[in-house]
């Protein structure tokens, strides 16, 4: 078989395996790339996560890690009874939810695992200051979860490592030349900064979007969610790299994207009552 004929099988074969996987995000309704198992990865995450509470020193401020659990459980039944209320599955439905507050007070960060694994560090309630503040972030991390974000992006990086190992077989091995003449993983840097990067920010900004409703839904007020990332930039005081080499939107831009959508939001996605 020549070289053409087999890329043409090769190209057919992945744009139908493609096709076949394809679903959307909730309520934003963007397309998504899911190849790999969600139950594999949550079952990953919650390995990880039990070895990170071993490791990492857990706060003793339980005052704070109980209102975490508070808005946690209230987003947990808010989202479970929006999608119930709609008669949309449930992306949820399989999550074991878990909440942990690290002590770490240089750490302004949250991150939610696949299959609902929250972790809080101290550093964030600096930013967050109050309860309201405190939902916008958690709801944007819980965003990534419902959103199925770490599986979209595990399944990209897949399809970019085989791209790139064929690739690499069809032009005799010069993209390993390459690499090994510049000592960089040239074709991922640039697969990094021109794919991953642009669609990680992408991600980013439906996890802002989904986490104002998630928020709003629960009964929180979303208007301090614009208020966390003016204190956001106070505190990195331009620090923060060029926003095409991050993953994640700049300041100015999420500020501006949040100030958009906030009274549609409060109107469009209301308390939620749960029967």
């Amino acid at each position: 078989m020549n070289r053409r004929k087999f890329l043409s099988y090769v190209g057919c074969g992945c744009c139908g395996f493609i096709l076949n996987s394809c679903s959307t995000a909730p309520i934003t309704q963007r397309r998504q790339l899911k190849i790999i198992p969600e139950a594999k990865l949550n079952a990953q995450a919650a390995q990880i996560y039990e070895k990170i509470k071993e490791k990492e020193k857990m706060s003793k401020d339980l005052k704070s890690l109980n209102l975490i659990k508070d808005i946690g459980k209230k987003m947990e039944n808010s989202i479970g009874e929006y999608f119930y209320q709609s008669k949309i599955d449930d992306p949820t439905v399989n999550f074991d939810w878990e909440y942990i507050l690290i002590e770490n007070k240089k750490v302004r960060n949250a991150w939610c695992m696949p299959g609902g694994k929250i972790a809080v560090y101290t550093g964030i309630l600096e930013v967050t200051k109050n309860k309201n503040g405190l939902a916008a972030v958690m709801g944007h991390e819980i965003a990534h979860a419902v959103a199925k974000h770490s599986v979209e992006r595990a399944s990209r990086g897949a399809i970019l490592n085989t791209g790139t190992q064929l690739l690499d077989i069809f032009t005799g091995g010069k993209l390993s030349q390459v690499n090994r003449a510049t000592g960089m993983n040239t074709v991922g840097l640039l697969s990094q900064l021109g794919i991953m990067n642009p669609f990680n920010r992408k991600q980013e900004s439906e996890a802002d979007y989904l986490g104002m409703i998630f928020s709003s839904l629960s009964g929180y007020d979303i208007r301090e969610t614009v208020k966390i990332w003016e204190r956001m930039k106070e505190f990195n005081k331009g620090k923060a790299p060029p926003e095409f080499m991050s993953t994640h939107p700049s300041a100015e831009n999420r500020i501006k994207k949040i100030n958009e959508w906030t009274n549609e939001i409060i109107l469009d996605y209301p308390p939620i009552n749960i029967s």
